[in-house]
């Protein structure tokens, strides 16, 4: 399991993933899940994965492919990030068909999502979830953040504090304390933890982040973050509780 999160408000883009897809006993595996398929100066342009592994990598592998080999669609020759969510859902079905024979055939589960940040010339940013089946969604001014993976311990964070007029710089650290969350509460969730923030635009990604086990920054964050709940909590007015049974007492002897 992993956990990504795409955040966009008037200011730009956030967008972070974890980097673990197996935890075991045992064996505990990372591969990265945040990916920079940008053409600088003309189109900026991100996306994270969750789910089935060997197709998402597929996916991204033909992705690049696709531009290396100038195909005459790809990523950096389409004009709206419209046709680039569209695109990316038909190459998640293509690997999809191709291998779904043998996947079924032993029962494994091979569906994955994406998420899919940026901005082309000519366009405001634009945030997208595109599901297995290659549809997809968009954030809007009211839903400024979509999730994927290990959604529901990263989401109470982001619905109390995430608006679309958001400072930048806070996003990015609402953003780190959401997956700091869920790493707390699910251990299929794990660093290395990558961010970026992207600034409307500016067409380019210059701002990148990969944090580590044991990064010092996640454990000042995390013993704040947990400090500052602990103090909220502690602050919170006692149970106002009914003196319920006293209540049924009286109207006992009344009867």
């Amino acid at each position: 399991m992993t956990y990504c999160l795409g955040i966009i408000n008037q200011f730009g883009i956030v967008m972070a993933a974890d980097s673990r897809t197996n935890a075991g006993v045992d064996y505990i595996s990372t591969y990265k899940k945040l990916f920079d398929l940008s053409l600088p100066g003309e189109k900026a342009i991100i996306i994270c994965t969750s789910g089935s592994l060997s197709v998402s990598q597929g996916v991204v592998t033909r992705l690049n492919r696709d531009i290396q080999n100038q195909e005459v669609k790809n990523l950096h020759n389409l004009d709206n990030m419209y046709d680039i969510a569209q695109y990316i859902g038909s190459k998640s079905r293509e690997i999809q068909e191709l291998d779904r024979p043998w996947l079924e055939k032993d029962n494994i589960d091979f569906s994955c999502n994406f998420l899919l940040g940026g901005q082309i010339k000519g366009e405001q940013p634009q945030l997208y979830l595109i599901y297995p089946q290659g549809n997809f969604i968009q954030a809007t001014q009211e839903t400024p953040f979509l999730q994927i993976g290990e959604t529901k311990y990263g989401k109470p964070i982001l619905d109390r504090t995430i608006t679309y007029t958001t400072p930048l710089e806070a996003v990015a650290k609402c953003a780190l304390l959401s997956i700091d969350s869920t790493m707390k509460s699910n251990i299929s969730v794990g660093p290395p933890i990558n961010l970026v923030m992207y600034k409307t635009d500016s067409f380019e990604i210059r701002h990148k982040l990969e944090l580590r086990l044991g990064a010092p920054y996640i454990a000042k964050i995390r013993k704040l973050w947990e400090q500052s709940v602990r103090q909220a909590f502690e602050a919170m007015p006692h149970i106002e509780w009914k003196q319920a049974s006293s209540e049924l007492e009286e109207d006992i002897l009344i009867d």
